[in-house]
């Protein structure tokens, strides 16, 4: 059973946000403004946000320079993550990982499932990590966004969660660099 050890210090991630829209501006983009509502809520500081087309190479080179910022521990992108021609978000995710966390897949369908039933199998939300960092590629909408961050991130992102969380091997995610 999962549980949060308060006698554990709250240690902050630096998390940057993404939104991938051929649409959305600073002034309309609702999923990246609830994903640094509850990531600054939840104590965590937001390193970074912006906006770029849905556009592959474009995402993937966000991703990219953002992996390569020290100032950056965490990369959350939202949209792109569906079906259409133009959703190639998960497409540049995996073009940059190194790892790919396929149990954030199912976790977060399974979420879904219990909020919007069977149309869960439309969204092809997935996390990885590279140089690192840990990235997440998220639905578009705000619902889904919370969903990701309520029953999943916030808890995996948090030190205190026990029996493990992705804090805590963070300094161990490039080990593999600087063996010799």
């Amino acid at each position: 059973m999962s549980r949060t050890d308060e006698t554990k210090a709250f240690i902050p991630v630096r998390i940057a946000v993404l939104t991938v829209s051929d649409t959305r501006t600073p002034a309309d983009d609702k999923s990246g403004d609830t994903l640094v509502e509850r990531l600054t809520d939840a104590g965590h500081v937001l390193a970074a946000r912006g906006i770029v087309p849905d556009d592959r190479a474009t995402i993937a080179d966000r991703l990219r320079h953002w992996i390569a910022d020290p100032a950056i521990d965490v990369i959350l992108s939202t949209g792109g993550t569906g079906l259409t021609g133009r959703d190639v978000t998960v497409e540049a995710h995996r073009d940059v990982y190194e790892k790919e966390i396929e149990a954030f897949a199912t976790v977060f369908t399974i979420v879904s499932m219990q909020k919007i039933g069977t149309s869960a199998v439309q969204s092809r939300a997935t996390g990885g990590v590279a140089g690192g960092k840990y990235l997440f590629a998220l639905p578009g909408s705000p619902g889904a966004c919370r969903d990701a961050w309520d029953e999943i991130l916030k808890w995996q992102l948090d030190y205190r969660h026990r029996p493990c969380n992705f804090v805590e091997i963070m300094p161990r995610l490039d080990e593999h660099k600087r063996r010799k």
